[in-house]
């Protein structure tokens, strides 16, 4: 029987991918699964917090449970099961990444730069190796035509950590769940018989896990303690180092009573974190600009479109003014809390995903 293609599918264990895998077995493609091991532990690095097990290599992401999931559900599936180690390049393109733009005051976001570097470049790599016509992963998107879509589910959509993935790949990936809903495919699990059917969804950093972002830089990045004052210019506390810091920010703020303060900006030639209100208009502000531009259908300015500034934020209608050397210059139609230096902006036209770049 002649097949629909070959396909290599990102497996991370877990409920999504699975099911996915599943999908393109049923469709009547050559589904290879393939696991990628990208973090095992140590950056020089983090380590668990418990006190009995200082000193033990940092395993939050517990990548061989994962990866014998995968397994498990490959076999199943009774397909060809591949483990990838990209590790090294996770650690110099996500993981460094991370803590270089962490200790310039920026918050980052790590989750969109491992779909650029590893998912959709590393990754695909390995599939022309393998001779693959097609990449999938389990992601809430869609693909048509050459173009990013949202996922149906306005619940899970994931369309904005994709933002950044190479255009000239998007021909070639299958994102076999995108016009599902997560309950569906939790049903197709259970239907499938597939063990992970109840699988808690992961959190945290893409493939690390779920910890404790101050702790984590710390291991690398070494404290700078200074004031924190209002935008009055009073001093009301000390930080630990800008970098363990976000805009918009409200706990883990050493200061005393009063009314909740929110960071609101962060000066790097004076080391002070500035807080206000979070009502005040120093955290609101309609215009941004943003850099490092990649797109998938580029608008001619003036446009008028959505965007989003984080993830399952509502869309918010906005113009881009101008795109100049590589420089996007966007008004919002109302103010946007906590424009964060750092973090991505991502351009929607309806549900079909534009671009996107990084926060100045």
């Amino acid at each position: 029987m002649e097949t629909k293609g070959k396909v290599l599918i990102g497996m991370s264990g877990g409920v999504d991918s699975s099911v996915s895998a599943a999908l393109l077995v049923e469709q009547g493609y050559e589904v290879i699964g393939a696991f990628m091991k990208n973090w095992s532990g140590s950056v020089c690095g983090p380590r668990k917090t418990d006190e009995e097990t200082v000193g033990d290599a940092f395993e939050e992401c517990g990548w061989k449970e994962e990866r014998r999931d995968a397994a498990r559900v490959a076999a199943k599936l009774g397909i060809p099961f591949v483990t990838f180690d990209f590790e090294e390049d996770y650690r110099r393109d996500v993981v460094e990444y991370l803590f270089r733009e962490s200790e310039a005051g920026r918050t980052p976001n790590p989750d969109i730069m491992c779909n650029k570097y590893i998912k959709f470049d590393r990754f695909v790599r390995e599939a022309d190796r393998l001779k693959c016509d097609f990449v999938a992963t389990g992601h809430y998107a869609r693909v048509e035509d050459g173009q990013l879509y949202t996922g149906l589910d306005d619940n899970k959509d994931q369309s904005y950590f994709l933002w950044a993935m190479p255009p000239e790949v998007l021909p070639r990936v299958l994102f076999p769940i995108g016009e599902m809903k997560k309950p569906d495919v939790r049903s197709k699990a259970t239907e499938l018989g597939l063990d992970v059917a109840n699988k808690k969804d992961s959190t945290g950093i893409c493939f690390v896990g779920e910890v404790d972002m101050r702790k984590f830089l710390q291991e690398r990045l070494p404290k700078t303690p200074g004031s924190i004052v209002t935008v009055e210019g009073e001093v009301i506390g000390e930080h630990e180092g800008l970098a363990f810091y976000t805009i918009g920010q409200r706990h883990g703020l050493a200061v005393g009573g009063g009314p909740p303060r929110y960071i609101v900006e962060k000066r790097l030639e004076t080391n002070e974190l500035v807080v206000a209100s979070n009502h005040h208009p120093a955290l609101f502000n309609d215009r941004l600009t943003a850099r490092q531009l990649n797109w998938f259908s580029e608008p001619t300015a003036p446009h008028t479109c959505e965007a989003r500034i984080r993830y399952r934020q509502k869309s918010q209608t906005c113009t881009i003014e101008s795109i100049e050397n590589g420089v996007v210059s966007v008004a919002f139609k109302e103010p946007q809390r906590a424009i964060t230096p750092g973090q991505s902006i991502v351009f929607y036209d309806e549900d079909h995903v534009l671009g996107g770049g990084i926060i100045d």
